[in-house]
């Protein structure tokens, strides 16, 4: 009889995880190796001002090929941290990942703070860590074959078509119908605030596929290819100059029902599902944040003001406050769990920190914020205070967040929703 393998006997002893202090070694080694350190060092940009760029955009403000190319470089490097065993750490080897606890993910990135990355973009963030999280949970064995791994990687980009003009924060109420015709599914309507829509490759919709159920019951997921006859995106010009958002007209697009994301009927738990990543896949880079703030007011002489002080030292709290709850969402995430109320917690703060950062520095710029003097760090705030409120409405608005709180997790009496058990039909708009 022959002998068999480790990998193929099931009751082999698992491989020992490597030493916490080697695996930063060996990290800290490949990193030197692909990018130049910061100049300031991780995490201290505020140390020295003037030093990189001063932008501190919420969205950004740039052509489509500056836009496509800042993409470009964020999922050329995701490629190659993937390559090397970096890009996916706590995801399974099937999947491309290295099978490491979330632990392991956390020194990578600690490290990798120390270095110039290239810039973040949500259609990005959408990609990794929303799509391919919710595809691992909902998909196929075919599904999760053919896209986890490509939307880990960052080979192709994806958006969300959720919300409709006509739905508001109702995402329940959405109103594109998609009608069964043999093995395909035809779908007509209008999506809107779909960030990255004109770069991405796949879209994961949401339609009505049963307007006699009720608004909750009668909606169904699908993955939709973005170059199929019938889908037209429209860029929309936000207040603060850019276009991340764009609007998708679909009309008699045609999807095989295999591209259909779990089953006829679920799409309100899969568009929860990814709305659960969502909120908790906040963005520490987005925006200016504590240290920016810091920076500023050391650079202008107030940090001995009581006041000022104060300020700062209410932003740092909330800001740790909510990197741990970042943090906690991320380990739900790389588990594969569907995610909970936590990421309705880190959304709520997380808007909220945009928010008092943009209190604080337009106290200390006062008219600087609003004349651009091609001063280093003061007009590009303006970038941060017209960007910020929009977070108070992405991924569901502060208000819908304090209701799933308010719900889920202190228990509390439900809102009133005399439309729960009406069919989708029958209730007015």
């Amino acid at each position: 009889m022959t002998a068999l393998s480790a990998d193929e006997d099931s009751t082999a002893a698992p491989a020992a995880l490597p030493a916490t202090a080697e695996y930063r070694a060996s990290a800290r080694a490949w990193l030197e190796a692909h990018l130049r350190p910061r100049e300031t060092g991780a995490g201290d940009e505020h140390l020295r001002w003037g030093v990189g760029s001063d932008d501190v955009s919420v969205f950004h403000d740039l052509s489509d090929d500056e836009e496509g190319d800042l993409l470009q470089r964020a999922m050329s490097w995701q490629q190659q941290k993937c390559d090397a065993g970096y890009g996916a750490i706590a995801w399974a080897k099937e999947y491309g990942g290295a099978g490491l606890p979330a632990e392991y993910e956390r020194i990578f990135q600690e490290e990798e703070a120390a270095f110039e990355t290239p810039q973040l973009h949500e259609t990005f963030s959408v990609t990794v860590k929303l799509m391919a999280p919710t595809i691992k949970i909902y998909g196929t064995d075919h599904q999760r074959q053919r896209f986890v791994k490509r939307f880990l990687r960052a080979d192709e980009l994806c958006c969300q078509l959720f919300s409709e003009p006509s739905a508001g924060s109702d995402l329940a109420g959405l109103g594109t119908r998609a009608v069964l015709d043999g093995d395909e599914w035809v779908v007509d309507g209008q999506k809107v605030w779909s960030s990255g829509a004109r770069f991405s490759a796949w879209g994961l919709l949401i339609a009505r596929t049963d307007p006699d159920a009720p608004k909750h019951a009668g909606m169904t997921a699908f993955l939709v290819p973005l170059d199929r006859p019938g889908i037209e995106v429209r860029a929309i010009r936000q207040m603060s100059g850019g276009s991340s958002f764009n609007e998708v007209f679909l009309t008699g697009v045609r999807i095989h029902d295999e591209l259909r994301l779990g089953a006829v009927g679920d799409g309100w738990k899969v568009a929860l599902t990814t709305l659960g990543f969502e909120r908790g896949a906040t963005e520490e880079g987005v925006g200016g944040g504590w240290s920016r703030a810091l920076g500023l007011a050391r650079w202008l002489g107030v940090t001995d003001d009581p006041l000022v002080r104060d300020r700062l030292a209410d932003l740092y709290i909330n800001h740790t406050i909510t990197e741990l709850i970042r943090r906690r969402c991320a380990e739900v995430a790389a588990r594969g769990e569907p995610p909970g109320a936590e990421g309705s917690i880190g959304k709520l703060r997380w808007s909220q920190d945009l928010a008092r950062t943009s209190h604080v520095v337009s106290r200390l710029l006062g008219p600087r914020l609003t004349a651009d003097t091609g001063e280093w760090g003061t007009y590009a705030w303006t970038a941060h205070v017209l960007g910020a409120p929009g977070y108070r409405i992405a991924g569901g608005s502060d208000e819908i967040q304090r209701n799933i709180i308010g719900e889920r997790v202190l228990g509390l009496p439900a809102e009133p929703r005399v439309d729960r058990d009406r069919p989708w039909r029958d209730v007015p708009r």
